[in-house]
């Protein structure tokens, strides 16, 4: 075994002496007195190199894991869904084109891994909405029986029941018969655009590990039931830089009612914010699910000048949020139709997540890299 002094020692550690006594006291570091100097001390050498490296090693996993959580690298592996080349993709198969012809059912059965479910409606209070969606889903997450050692068909049965209940709280219909998508359509009293519905609801209903699907996966890892997954889901999705970007959007068609569109594009831009509803991280090229669902409809004027300006002026196309104005304006939507249409798909895409979590029967508990005083030892 060889030596070697507290300053060679604190070099190679890159840490204060504070440090080095207290790895001694706790055994981790071999000491001995110095023959030459009985007042010094010499350091295994064996245990500060194996400190070292651990050392490192935790300094380039702290390192990764900040820029992974910042638009970064992804930080769990699943198979549910994923954007490459531009495209969305739900296990592998082209989210615009399953838009086409799938409805919200299908692709729940899709990506939970089983057969088409049926949503079942309970009956409840005839009062709907977002609110009632969240007094809704705390009942259930109070009552609901724990995820951990139940079986995969029961836990599907519950993902099922909850998204009736979803469903039922945000359409407000006891239907049972009816598809998501009629009993949306038929709740707001607008039966032709059942399909443009469908269709938004298809292409909402996942997008890898956003913000509320990482902490419906974190919810549902410490064992609690899937409506508290879905719940917790929906309390990320409330945020104004999630699914509450339509708030924004509605005031800059305010704006350019008032101003006309290329006056209110500028003035956002002159205040220094960035143009609401415009661009997407994951898409350099453009949001393919807002392209896909502004095909499907013509957007009144207000909105085609909109999209117009605004991509010549910041040179980005309209994203999601955008086309989902666009599509409430065009088939005079109540004002909260895009978050309820966003709350409905994506809980679908939230118990995928939380079923695939299930299964991995990890505890989902990141480190915190500590930048406060200095412990005193």
């Amino acid at each position: 075994m060889g030596w070697i002094t507290a300053e060679q020692a604190l070099q190679r550690l890159g840490t204060k002496p504070q440090t080095l006594y207290a790895n001694v006291s706790r055994g981790r570091i071999a000491a001995k007195p110095d023959a030459t100097d009985p007042r010094r001390s010499l350091y295994s050498t064996e245990d500060i190199d194996r400190l070292a490296s651990r050392q490192h090693g935790r300094r380039k996993a702290e390192t990764v894991a900040a820029q992974s959580i910042a638009w970064g690298d992804p930080v769990l592996p699943t198979t549910i869904s994923t954007v490459q080349d531009g495209r969305l993709y739900y296990r592998g198969e082209d989210a615009a084109v399953l838009s086409r012809t799938a409805d919200l059912e299908a692709v729940a059965g899709l990506l939970w891994g089983g057969k088409r479910p049926r949503f079942p409606i309970m009956p409840g209070e005839e009062i709907a909405g977002l609110a009632q969606a969240f007094t809704v889903l705390g009942r259930l997450a109070a009552s609901d029986m724990p995820t951990l050692g139940r079986g995969s068909a029961v836990l599907h049965a519950d993902a099922a029941r909850v998204m009736g209940a979803v469903s039922r709280a945000l359409a407000g219909s006891t239907a049972t018969e009816l598809t998501a998508h009629e009993r949306l359509a038929r709740h707001w009293h607008r039966p032709e655009a059942a399909d443009i519905i469908r269709r938004a609801l298809v292409l909402l209903a996942e997008h890898e590990l956003n913000t509320s699907t990482f902490c419906a996966r974190i919810t549902v890892s410490t064992g609690a039931p899937l409506s508290a997954a879905v719940l917790s889901g929906l309390c990320t999705l409330s945020g104004p830089l999630h699914g509450g970007a339509a708030a924004a959007m509605d005031e800059l068609v305010d704006a350019a009612e008032r101003l006309g569109p290329e006056q209110a594009v500028q003035l956002s831009l002159r205040q220094g914010r960035a143009l609401p509803c415009f661009g997407h991280r994951l898409y350099p090229h453009g949001d393919v699910r807002a392209a896909e669902l502004l095909a499907r409809f013509e957007a009144p004027p207000l909105y085609r000048d909109l999209a117009a300006i605004g991509e010549a002026l910041v040179g980005e196309k309209p994203n999601i949020d955008f086309a989902l104005s666009a599509m409430a304006a065009a088939f005079s939507l109540p004002p909260a139709a895009p978050l309820i249409l966003f709350t409905l798909a994506r809980s679908v895409g939230w118990l995928a997540h939380a079923l695939e979590q299930i299964e991995t029967g990890s505890l989902i508990r990141p480190r915190a890299r500590y930048v406060g005083p200095p412990p005193a030892y």
